[in-house]
């Protein structure tokens, strides 16, 4: 499988990679496929299994880390576990597309660390954190204590954006989902 590819989108949360993936499914149809991270979280809103994330208990998750089963996991939260399958990449390298990651900084590191050349690693950036909080604070998913977590944890993420491939700032989300795009696409055909 030395000459697939692989897209990695990360940001620290509330910074918009899940609505540029979005975009870029939309964009690149015969070119991208969503890789659908696995989570030991509950799903929030209308997310569904398989589709969003395949959600599983914390004991199915470390049955999965001791057989291997992760191209990278990573305990996000205190027992919030997530992760790619590998299989998960295998089933869309088979269908003759290069899979795309929706996933946090650390495990987009590694993924990028240990694929430096089929990997194109791409960070959201945030303008700032206070735009940061308010974003998720409208979100309305998370408790006044999880937003100030994830503050705490955006902050630190924040220190890691060099490590990529490129750096998109957005701060106007219709001009990022294009200059992301238009990476992307260079990337793919090169």
């Amino acid at each position: 499988m030395a000459g697939h590819k692989l897209i990695i989108i990360t940001a620290p949360s509330g910074a918009g990679k899940t609505t540029i993936t979005r975009h870029l499914l939309r964009h690149f149809p015969k070119d991208l496929e969503f890789s659908v991270s696995a989570a030991t979280r509950q799903p929030r809103g209308n997310e569904q299994d398989g589709k969003d994330y395949h959600f599983m208990s914390p004991d199915r998750f470390r049955e999965l880390i001791v057989q291997h089963a992760f191209l990278e996991w990573e305990m996000v939260y205190e027992g919030k576990y997530y992760g790619t399958l590998a299989t998960e990449i295998a089933q869309i390298w088979e269908k003759g597309k290069t899979p795309l990651l929706d996933i946090d900084v650390k495990g987009a590191i590694h993924v990028k660390n240990h694929h430096p050349v089929k990997a194109f690693s791409i960070f959201i950036e945030p303008p700032s954190l206070e735009e940061l909080g308010r974003r998720l604070r409208r979100r309305g998913t998370d408790s006044e204590e999880s937003i100030l977590a994830r503050l705490e944890k955006s902050a630190y993420e924040l220190s890691f954006k060099e490590k990529f491939d490129t750096v998109i700032m957005n701060d106007d989300l219709e001009k990022a989902c294009r200059e992301t795009a238009e990476a992307i696409a260079r990337f793919i055909h090169s």
